[in-house]
């Protein structure tokens, strides 16, 4: 049995990682602790695990009184590398969600540290784990389409109310300042560029990118206020009633964020045209691997409908798979990989939609972290190395829309 402490008390680390634990790896794991920067929350997500370990508003005193094996780290993104490396210094192997941290300093300084340390990190990639993904993976990696000549990915993140508007909701959160998150360029991206190299089993050499607010942020505030006042939140809000995007709290947000404003001040309602907001809702990305491979990549957090398409284009063939979350091409209860040879026979291969967290991959990869990992020749679990040339292309094209130039990878990860 390994003995675990929490860094960030998010709902993510609640209901991914400790309540399975509990429930599910009674044997394997023994939580010990929780803290956060909001006590209140830490206090919180103790007591919806049962209050059967305790909740720390200091990091350090948590880590020196209880010791723990690992520790799994899941507050903000901007403050990942603080509480990896702080806890690799302390002797421990870390678990951090995705991204790894969100620009090139910091991860250089995991590296370092991991080095320095001896100790492991692990960035949970669940996407990786999902068996639709595993399968392209399998395909890719068996040569059904030879070498790998370019790739075009693009995902969609949903404004439709009815199914959830996945795409403003960073922008209510801290996720809309780069400062925080990085932009979703990091923050989401992170998993698909992750996917991509590991895929094809190349790593990104070369970046270029576009970018812009379309829909949220503070150049599109539809409203008229007279005292020339903008509303911070969607709670006390005066134009609740009349804002397509306004976000009503779920009981369990009251309860788990809105009880515990005044520790830190974070409410989880924010204004999606707040004056600060500095993230983009439309990117594009290119990306040149070091094998050869070109990449097109585009996230919209606009869209009526949620999903994803993918062709992989190589020297046998073309592949091409798909996967819709709402709307009218998520009724069905299969999706498809589609394998394209170079005299038109197609090979279908028709994968069951599995049920649970991204794709059926949140369960399997926890089984791989708090169990004995089973033997594994695709490779789905995934170290710093990893987290790095995900994040790294993120934090590249971020650059390359700031500046408007080509950045390399391997200059931006030495300091260059």
């Amino acid at each position: 049995m390994h003995t675990y402490v929490f860094a960030g008390a998010s709902n993510r680390a609640l209901s991914m990682y400790a309540k399975p634990m509990l429930s599910d790896f009674p044997n394997d794991c023994k939580i010990l602790g929780v803290y956060d920067i909001n006590y209140g929350r830490a206090k919180t997500f103790a007591a919806e695990c049962g209050d059967v370990f305790p909740a720390y508003e200091d990091f350090d005193a948590m880590m020196t009184a209880l010791r723990p094996e690992r520790v799994i780290v899941t507050t903000v993104d901007a403050y990942h590398s603080d509480y990896i490396i702080r806890s690799l210094r302390y002797g421990c192997d870390v678990i951090t969600e995705k991204p790894m941290t969100i620009d090139a300093p910091r991860c250089r300084a995991i590296l370092a540290a991991e080095k320095e340390t001896g100790h492991h990190v692990t960035v949970t990639f669940n996407y990786r784990y999902a068996p639709f993904m595993t399968k392209i993976k399998e395909l890719v990696a068996s040569g059904a389409i030879g070498d790998v000549f370019s790739v075009h990915f693009e995902w969609l993140l949903t404004r439709n109310m009815e199914y959830g508007a996945h795409g403003k909701s960073y922008f209510h959160r801290w996720n809309a300042r780069m400062a925080k998150s990085g932009g979703l360029l990091v923050h989401k991206s992170t998993h698909h560029f992750d996917l991509i190299n590991w895929f094809i089993d190349e790593r990104p050499a070369k970046v270029s990118a576009f970018a812009g607010r379309r829909l949220y942020g503070p150049e599109h505030y539809p409203f008229q206020d007279a005292d020339g006042k903008r509303p911070v939140r969607c709670l006390t809000c005066p134009h609740a009633s009349e804002c397509e995007f306004c976000h009503h709290m779920s009981d369990f947000e009251k309860k788990y964020y809105q009880a515990n404003e005044s520790y830190d001040g974070y409410y989880k309602d924010g204004c999606i045209y707040a004056p600060d907001i500095d993230i983009y809702d439309t990117m594009a990305v290119t990306v040149q691997y070091d094998k050869g491979a070109v990449l097109s990549y585009s996230l919209n957090a606009t869209t009526p409908y949620e999903g994803w398409f993918c062709v992989i284009n190589g020297s046998k063939g073309r592949l091409e798979a798909a996967n819709y979350e709402t709307g009218v091409l998520s009724k069905v209860p299969q999706n498809h990989i589609r394998v394209f040879d170079l005299n038109d026979n197609v090979t279908d291969y028709a994968i069951t939609k599995s049920s649970g967290g991204h794709g059926g991959g949140d369960q399997r990869l926890r089984r791989d972290i708090f169990l004995a990992p089973e033997p594994d020749p695709l490779g789905h679990a995934a170290g710093s190395a990893d987290g790095a040339y995900s994040i790294i292309v993120g934090a590249a094209a971020n650059l390359s829309i700031k500046e408007g130039r080509v950045v390399d990878v391997e200059e931006l990860l030495r300091g260059e």
